[in-house]
């Protein structure tokens, strides 16, 4: 297996949602709604891929100012390459390309232990306002019922 990196300035929205479906990360995203998915994809600053044979299988995609701070908004690794190092490759570079920034992100449940294992710091005092939107749609349902459990983190 041959992964290849890349800082890009362009994220194809219909390979984004494709990811997002098969990484799990599609439980958390607004998969729904096209118009939203291809926003996401347009107005990212900071987007790191991974590649197997021309194949996205992963993504960092982040906003940032390149100072003070990087949001990581979505880590994303197709379910089939997880635990290979990806994921923890993608954060890499990510800080690369902003490194005097912190990086921020709000783990889903199930990746907590990733982040602690990567030794990203927890940090309980996270507050977010306009998240009931995108609990109306069935598909996003699952994370609505995680929500009290998710983690903030900076690095």
């Amino acid at each position: 297996m041959e992964i290849r990196y890349k800082s890009v300035n362009q994220l194809d929205h219909i390979e984004f949602l494709e990811l997002l479906t098969n990484s799990t990360l599609a439980e958390r995203r607004p998969v729904h709604d096209e118009a939203k998915i291809r926003g996401m994809c347009e107005n990212a600053n900071l987007i790191i891929e991974a590649r197997e044979n021309g194949r996205l299988v992963g993504i960092a995609r982040s906003i940032t100012d390149f100072h003070y701070c990087t949001y990581l908004s979505d880590l994303a690794v197709d379910s089939s390459f997880q635990k290979s190092g990806i994921g923890k490759e993608l954060i890499n570079r990510t800080k690369a390309e902003a490194p005097g920034a912190m990086l921020i992100l709000l783990s889903a449940p199930t990746a907590v232990g990733f982040y602690e294992k990567i030794k990203m710091r927890r940090y309980e005092g996270c507050f977010v306002e306009g998240l009931s939107r995108f609990f109306e749609h069935p598909l996003n349902i699952s994370f609505k019922r995680h929500w009290n459990r998710i983690a903030t983190y900076l690095i």
